[in-house]
């Protein structure tokens, strides 16, 4: 089976989630400076995840882009990453509105956690199918990132019930940590993937 559709599907779902965020922020009814002062949590919250769905969006194409054969195995990790990264639009929202309490901090650790361990699902499932040798075994490599991501998360939703802005700053430590190009699947394909 060919890739084209799951990468059709998933640009689709991608687009679908961050049009969901932007229609969460809601336009304020005063027409004052203050006003969108208390939207400014709801913003960047929204900012955070926009550029957390890019990163996700990108890896996702250059991962992809490895992938010569598709199976009923790679559908349906790839659909268990779409499922949490779908639950992103809740956890935004719920965190923004009541301005990075605690729990909906926590919460949305908890998505990028469940997240990032389905999308290192897929990525087993497509080195499973292509094999040990295939581009995107050589090209993850260490994967440090990969490793350092689930713990940095974990850290974070800890942190969440002990300062909340601690918490945010490993959130946006992560996002910053992948937001960084990452050549290593084009640097083992031989060309820009």
């Amino acid at each position: 089976m060919g890739k084209t559709r799951l990468e059709a599907f998933s640009d689709g779902v991608l687009a679908i989630i961050i049009t969901i965020m932007v229609l969460e922020m809601k336009v304020p009814h005063d027409p004052t400076p203050a006003a969108l002062l208390g939207l400014l949590p709801v913003f960047l919250s929204y900012v955070l995840s926009f550029v957390y769905v890019g990163i996700y969006w990108n890896n996702h194409h250059h991962m992809l882009h490895t992938c010569t054969r598709v199976t009923g195995g790679i559908l349906w990790a790839n659909l268990h990453l779409l499922f949490w990264l779908s639950l992103l639009p809740f956890a935004t929202g719920w965190m923004g509105e009541n301005h990075f309490a605690p729990l909906p901090s926590a919460i949305y650790g908890l998505v990028l956690l469940a997240a990032a361990v389905a999308y290192y699902v897929l990525q087993q499932a497509i080195i499973a199918v292509q094999g040990e040798r295939s581009l995107l075994r050589q090209a993850v490599g260490g994967d440090w990132k990969g490793k350092a991501s689930p713990l940095l998360y974990l850290a974070g939703i800890g942190l969440t019930f002990v300062s909340t802005w601690l918490a945010q700053a490993i959130y946006v430590l992560v996002a910053l940590i992948w937001l960084v190009p990452d050549r290593r699947i084009e640097r083992v394909a031989g060309h820009d993937a």
